[in-house]
């Protein structure tokens, strides 16, 4: 047995590592500035938690596992190295992990949380028990990881951290490329590529290093990195794997699907949008290239509640639904607003900008997409633990919309829950988007509600 120290445990990611290697039977202990429930979980499964970071926490510790984000000079680390602790980035033990089976692993801009929850789905319903690893919380799962005993291991993949083109994986998903996470030129960031030039040619490299490759067929910049390597593309109209006679609902879809050129049934979805039909496309797609069963993909697609915070119904007020979404890119809110317009409902939008750095690059198109709202409500920008950057906030955002004509106001969350309660419809669908606290909002909005159904339940004790 050995022990593993996992500085920043209570984040998505370093949860899930903590939660495997404890299934495993190591020794498993982790700090973090303020430990997240997440952190306190593992805690109750057998880990050590401690709150903020000191060298003292190396006491018998044989591996420490640090996130890019981690500077080498922080203090942590320099006693590592000087006690002769081996010293590991998040994605290195996330490959030692995967090596120790098959191993499928789901990367990309937008979409890799789905997709690799929508993979892990069908690997269950096929009986194959395997290990997951997930960037977010299912509740078919129970969590955002998963021990098998089962030879398959399944990962969401982080593009954002550099050291992702290593992995060497059997099979490989990319479900788009776009240029998040990439530095200004001039600035280095550990946790940012240095240039989009260097994202797309990390993400040749950790296609390169596949034995499969699952691709997204529709988008050309992917096409044209993947060109030579072994691959099997996805799309609702270009691929080997695609979505025949599809019909997008309210509350789900359905579709034929296709395999080179061959119909073997109809999935129905309980999630919406086109996006996450894309999303099925290429979870099915990979479990093919295993030998899966089409009808685990059917069944388990079928039942796919999916992911937390992804288009995540919080409740009702008054007849006007509350939903939560992640989506913190500008092409992640244009397809959850095209989602949530299909529903035929007047969709309000409560935003909140994620990162100074990715306001700076992209507040216009995060405008452009807002349009789409029937109203925005823009909250200031969530820092993620990033210095502020003068003149970057999002203010900026509610100002373009509304000079090109569209309902929007800048507001505190408090201010937001305000206004929406005085004016929420019940044909209304509030969506809370960002990947920061915006969900705050949404829950706080439906609490009042239920408060208020409480209290008017109480008898009143009338006077003799």
């Amino acid at each position: 047995m050995s022990h593993y120290h996992l500085m920043g445990i209570g984040g998505v990611g370093m949860s899930a590592l903590a939660s495997i290697l404890l299934k495993d039977g190591q020794q498993v202990s982790g700090c973090d500035l303020a430990p997240s429930p997440l952190a306190y979980r593992l805690e109750s499964d057998g880990a050590t938690i401690l709150r903020g970071h000191d060298a003292e926490h190396l006491e018998d510790v044989d591996t420490l596992v640090l996130t890019t984000a981690i500077l080498p000079d922080h203090p942590e680390i320099v006693a590592a190295r000087e006690k002769g602790v081996r010293v590991i980035r998040r994605i290195e033990l996330l490959g030692e992990i995967l090596a120790k089976g098959t191993s499928l692993g789901v990367t990309g801009t937008h979409g890799k949380t789905t997709t690799s929850s929508m993979l892990a789905s069908i690997f269950m319903a096929a009986g194959t028990d395997p290990t997951i690893l997930l960037g977010g919380e299912v509740a078919d799962l129970g969590g955002n990881a998963r021990y098998g005993s089962g030879k398959f291991r399944i990962a969401e993949i982080d593009e954002s951290d550099p050291l992702f083109q290593h992995l060497k994986l059997d099979v490989a998903v990319i479900t788009n490329l776009e240029a998040d996470h990439v530095s200004t030129p001039g600035e280095d960031r550990p946790n940012y590529h240095a240039s989009y030039e260097a994202l797309q040619k990390a993400a040749r490299t950790f296609a390169k290093n596949a034995r499969a490759l699952v691709y997204n067929a529709e988008w050309p910049l992917l096409c044209s990195l993947t060109e030579g390597l072994s691959r099997t593309g996805f799309g609702i109209e270009r691929g080997e794997a695609r979505a025949v006679n599809l019909e997008l609902f309210p509350a789900g879809s359905r579709f034929d699907f296709s395999w080179h050129d061959e119909i073997l049934g109809t999935v129905e979805l309980k999630v919406v949008g086109r996006h996450n039909v894309q999303n099925a496309l290429a979870a099915s797609a990979a479990a093919l290239l295993q030998g899966i069963p089409f009808e685990a993909a059917q069944a388990a697609l079928s039942k796919f509640r999916g992911a937390h915070r992804r288009f995540e119904k919080v409740g009702e007020v008054k007849g006007a639904w509350v939903v939560d979404d992640y989506a913190h890119h500008p092409t992640e809110v244009r397809e959850t607003l095209l989602a949530a317009r299909n529903s035929g409902r007047r969709v309000r939008v409560v935003f909140q900008p994620h990162r100074y750095l990715r306001t700076l690059q992209l507040w216009p198109e995060f405008a452009e997409a807002l349009k789409l709202a029937d109203e925005t409500i823009v909250l200031e920008v969530y820092s993620a633990g990033e210095e502020a950057i003068q003149g970057v906030t999002g203010a900026k955002i509610a100002e373009k919309l509304l000079a090109e004509g569209s309902r929007a106001r800048f507001a505190e969350p408090g201010e937001a829950v305000d206004y929406l309660e005085q004016t929420l419809k019940p044909d209304d669908l509030i969506l809370t988007m960002g990947a920061g606290d915006v969900w705050r909002v949404g829950t706080q909005l439906v609490k009042r509600y239920q408060d208020t159904l409480s209290r008017s339940a109480i008898p009143r004790l009338e006077p003799r």
